[in-house]
């Protein structure tokens, strides 16, 4: 699944293309996605300028005159600028036409989706799908004192705890690994043992891996690319422990361990990450 890395990469590059820009055309040619996309969507946003492009942990948020378009990119979807015109692909499901470039939703599984918020229903942060999202990874907030209170009582494994995103958001399934690695914290440990010492190493490693994979244009998801068809290419490089099962620590040489987690897989060194 496309991570916060992923999401604001694709965002940046979408950002450059529409902001400012009048949409000429939405064309949906398939509406069946995770939620179906409002039939009536197309009209509310032609001919509307696009005012922003942002992001809400993995929801990006395009916003309209009228309203928000809330996208997100599923399993494996992208959302990439092609020429106008140019040869459709399968499972390319929706187009956003602005002059000669074009945008496009790519989604093989159709688990993402295309939404709309209109103004007049308040501030897109209210909308179901993301008022219970936890403070962003990058906000000045976001502080080993705000971590240990959100994870405070909590029975459940620390790694699932941050992937629930209700305390923070977009520390997604790789970077929870990797996080978990740098702050040297097993990921079996429960969250609400976690300390405030500890809970600050997790807040400056989940920091610096998401700022590093940003760098680096995001992960090596297999069928990821961003907004101009590239690959992500950090993991590659720099992955300390997903994917890596079997292989020697890099700091240690233990080898690395594999494990199941809420049906997701989680990578650690058990040397390293002993509690």
């Amino acid at each position: 699944m496309p991570e916060l890395p992923e999401v604001e990469t694709t965002r940046r590059g979408i950002d450059s293309i529409a902001t400012g820009r009048r949409l000429l055309e939405m064309v949906v040619h398939e509406h069946r996605m995770r939620w179906p996309i409002p039939k009536e969507l197309p009209g509310y946003v032609q001919n509307q300028t696009v005012r922003a492009c942002r992001r809400r942990g993995k929801y990006l948020l395009i916003d309209f005159d009228a309203g928000t378009m809330i996208i997100h990119l599923g399993m494996s979807g992208s959302l990439r600028s092609v020429q106008k015109g140019s040869l459709l692909r399968t499972h390319d499901h929706v187009e956003l036409h602005f002059g000669h470039q074009t945008l496009r939703l790519h989604d093989p599984r159709r688990f993402g989706s295309v939404l709309w918020h209109p103004f007049e229903n308040g501030p897109v942060e209210t909308h179901p799908l993301l008022a219970k999202l936890g403070i962003e990874p990058f906000d000045p907030q976001f502080d080993a004192s705000l971590l240990h209170r959100g994870l405070a009582n909590r029975q459940m494994p620390i790694k699932q705890a941050l992937l629930a995103g209700d305390v923070v958001v977009g520390v997604g399934n790789i970077y929870a690994s990797e996080s978990l690695f740098q702050a040297r914290i097993n990921p079996k440990t429960k969250a609400g043992r976690i300390s405030l010492a500890r809970c600050e190493k997790l807040v400056v490693a989940i920091k610096n891996t998401l700022d590093a994979a940003l760098t680096s244009g995001g992960s090596t998801l297999r069928d990821y690319v961003n907004a101009t068809g590239e690959p992500g290419a950090y993991f590659t490089l720099h992955g300390a422990v997903y994917e890596r099962a079997g292989q020697p620590c890099k700091v240690c040489e233990t080898p690395i361990k594999k494990i199941v987690q809420g049906q997701r897989a989680t990578y650690y060194c058990a040397n390293c990450q002993k509690a």
